[in-house]
């Protein structure tokens, strides 16, 4: 898998986790945990997200 097709992956899977949360936050009977872990998994790709763009960057 090129650099370039793992970063629209990533960023396809952030966009997903962003939807989760913001499903998971208009629903009030949704448990604090759930809602603390989405908000990870979602840090965790934009953190992937981040490394690759300036490995990316230090190839060129």
């Amino acid at each position: 898998m090129t650099i370039q097709a793992h970063l629209v992956e990533l960023e396809r899977k952030h966009k997903t986790l962003e939807n989760e949360l913001h499903e998971a936050l208009v629903h009030l009977s949704t448990d604090d945990l759930q809602i603390v872990e989405l908000k990870r998994r979602k840090l965790m790709v934009k953190d992937q997200i981040e490394r690759l763009k300036q490995s990316g960057e230090t190839l060129h």
